[in-house]
């Protein structure tokens, strides 16, 4: 399936100050960006057609892939001043880059990449700024088997924060962590297919308009997942899966010769929280 990445938005909560440029698909996992790791983890599962939303520090993503070293991930043998790669990341890729605005919402992104997508019935979408080691091809058939026009993958309420239960005169009665909550939050990773585009209007947003209506029809689909999901959307959550890289803790890079984990929850057909 060909997979569409939103990778066009400025990103103001990983931003130093307004002369920072570097978009947040391009932060530094390791030494390679966050959406490397995440078209990596596509490609693990066999879906290498990639089609880029560009926007915000579009010359970033193009110069990465168009000045590409193979070397940084891949084993190699020099000799005679040649290099002889002992692998490679990307040589079956196929990437589609597509400048869709810079103030574009990520429906309206989308909408822009239409043409792109052909006739197939079911793409896939992300927001290149999340990793996962959810196992993707089952989370497709699953989707496929239920007949949805579309779904989002699940995911616990990742928060740290608590909720109080107070009284009219101040007396907290409950604490609660957030992560403890009965609701799901949108994961980010989509199996769409081309009905959404039917339900998003021009300048309009994949999750309020094209999701929440499908929701209201049923046909909506919810995968939940409970392995590993870790956004980047902040440097504190961008410095944790550095962190983690350094230490050998990678559990999103399936690809590098781990099994594909088990689904360790039964998918469910309702989205109780979306962002």
């Amino acid at each position: 399936m060909k997979v569409v990445l939103f990778c066009g938005g400025y990103g103001m909560r990983m931003r130093n100050s307004s002369d920072d440029v570097i978009p947040k698909p391009m932060q530094m996992v390791g030494p390679r960006p966050l959406i490397w790791h995440v078209m990596r983890y596509y490609a693990h599962f066999g879906h290498t057609e990639f089609i880029l939303c560009l926007g915000y520090g579009a010359g970033h993503i193009k110069n990465y892939f168009l000045n590409y070293d193979e070397a940084e991930s891949n084993d190699f043998v020099m000799h005679g001043g040649k290099v002889d790669l002992l692998g490679s990341d990307i040589s079956d890729w196929t990437i589609t880059f597509v400048d869709t605005g810079l103030e574009s919402a990520i429906g309206e992104r989308l909408r822009r990449v239409r043409e792109h997508l052909g006739t197939d019935e079911y793409f896939l979408a992300n927001y290149a700024d999340v990793l996962t080691d959810a196992p993707l091809n089952t989370m497709i058939d699953t989707v496929r088997a239920s007949g949805a026009a579309a779904s989002m993958m699940l995911v616990p309420p990742q928060s740290s924060f608590h909720c109080v239960n107070v009284t009219d005169s101040g007396t907290v009665t409950d604490i609660t962590p957030v992560s403890e909550f009965p609701i799901w939050e949108n994961g980010g990773f989509f199996v769409l297919t081309q009905t959404v585009f039917d339900l998003i209007p021009a300048g309009g947003d994949l999750v309020a308009d094209a999701c929440m209506r499908l929701a209201a029809e049923g046909k909506l689909y919810g995968y939940k997942h409970l392995g590993f999901w870790k956004p980047a959307d902040t440097f504190k959550e961008r410095a944790d899966l550095e962190n983690g890289y350094h230490r050998g803790d990678r559990p999103w890079m399936v690809w590098d010769g781990r099994d594909e984990p088990t689904p360790i929850a039964p998918p469910v057909r309702a989205v109780a929280s979306v962002s």
